[in-house]
């Protein structure tokens, strides 16, 4: 992917001209949007391959925003924010968020994300839809159906259950599945990927408190079950 076009929606001057100078250090093309409004009209000229994200904006909050841009916008979506509590958090995730990182943040571990989320867009394989017992996964798609209805999932946890069900039966360590879908700065935060986990049993498992799918192998990480 050469030169992939970044938008950047924050209204914090400070914060907008460090991201402008490291993105296009890195040879990112950037483009700046101070408010909701700028940022979502911008998002419709450029459609740039990923969204930076304020959630402070003045003209309305960054969830409203994140929840009209998933309306429409499919590529990935990072929201920064001085906001670091956990209700904050889940809620950006849940609306579409790819990732959240908290200001202040260090550059090098946004650059990580970002290129985790820019690789987590290419799809491995166009073709499979993989069904289980009423769970049906489009690849191509990037949509998952429960007994005939849509689930909304984030982007992370697409990727995610799309890994674990590609390799149906088989056990994918912590570590695996951190470096592959977060990056290799993210090996040993066992406790990321358990909340992930968590959040896709909540919305695909029958009982998720008693998993038939997302089994956990204790101590090493979590495979796939499908019993068509």
């Amino acid at each position: 992917m050469n030169n992939p076009e970044i938008l950047v929606i924050d209204d914090e001057q400070q914060i907008c001209r460090l991201l402008a100078i490291t993105l296009e250090s890195n040879d990112y093309k950037v483009h700046i949007a101070n408010s909701s409004r700028e940022g979502i009209i911008a998002a419709a000229q450029y459609s740039p391959e990923l969204i930076i994200l304020d959630i402070g904006l003045p003209d309305e909050s960054g969830h409203e925003t994140l929840t009209k841009l998933r309306s429409w916008f499919n590529k990935p979506i990072i929201v920064l924010s001085v906001l670091h509590d956990e209700l904050n958090i889940v809620k950006a995730l849940d609306n579409g968020a790819n990732d959240y990182l908290v200001k202040p943040f260090r550059t090098g571990e946004l650059l990580a994300r970002m290129r985790s989320a820019l690789r987590n867009t290419l799809v491995n394989d166009e073709s499979s839809i993989i069904n289980c017992e009423g769970l049906v996964i489009d690849l191509a798609g990037r949509s998952v159906r429960k007994d005939g209805e849509y689930i909304k999932l984030t982007a992370t946890e697409f990727t995610l259950l799309s890994v674990l069900a590609n390799n149906e039966g088989k056990i994918l360590t912590h570590q695996f599945l951190l470096r592959h879908i977060w990056g290799p700065g993210y090996i040993g935060q066992s406790q990321y990927l358990r909340v992930f986990i968590a959040q896709l049993r909540k919305k695909i498992e029958k009982d998720p408190n008693q998993p038939e799918l997302l089994i956990t192998a204790f101590g090493i990480g979590y495979r796939f079950v499908c019993n068509p």
